[in-house]
C-alpha cells in the first residue's frame, strides 16, 4: 500500500507500507494492504508505520484526518513527534 503523512509544513513519509497503526476518535484502529475505501477523523495518540512485519518507525500525534482510496492512504495531521 502507498502511504502519504502530511502536515502543514512538510511531508512526514511516503513509501510503500504493510500497514499504518492510528489513534481514531473513536478508538485505534489498523489499515492493512487492499483496505476498503474509507476516511476517519483522528485523535491524540501513537501512529505506527508498518514498513513490513517486522519493522516499524512510531510518531505521537495530535489530530488529523485519513483517506484510503485504492490501495493508497493520505494521512493529514497537524504535527509528529518522532517516538
Amino acid at each position: 500500500m502507498q502511504l502519504d503523512i502530511l502536515t502543514p509544513e512538510k511531508k512526514i513519509y511516503s513509501g510503500k507500507v504493510y500497514g499504518i497503526q492510528l489513534p481514531g476518535t473513536e478508538g485505534s484502529f489498523d489499515v492493512l494492504d487492499q483496505h476498503a475505501a474509507m476516511i476517519a477523523s483522528l485523535g491524540k495518540g501513537k501512529m505506527k508505520i508498518l514498513t513490513d512485519k517486522n519493522n516499524s518507525t512510531s510518531y505521537e500525534i495530535n489530530s488529523g484526518f485519513i483517506e484510503v482510496l485504492n490501495n493508497k492512504a493520505t494521512v493529514l495531521i497537524e504535527g509528529a513527534i518522532a517516538l
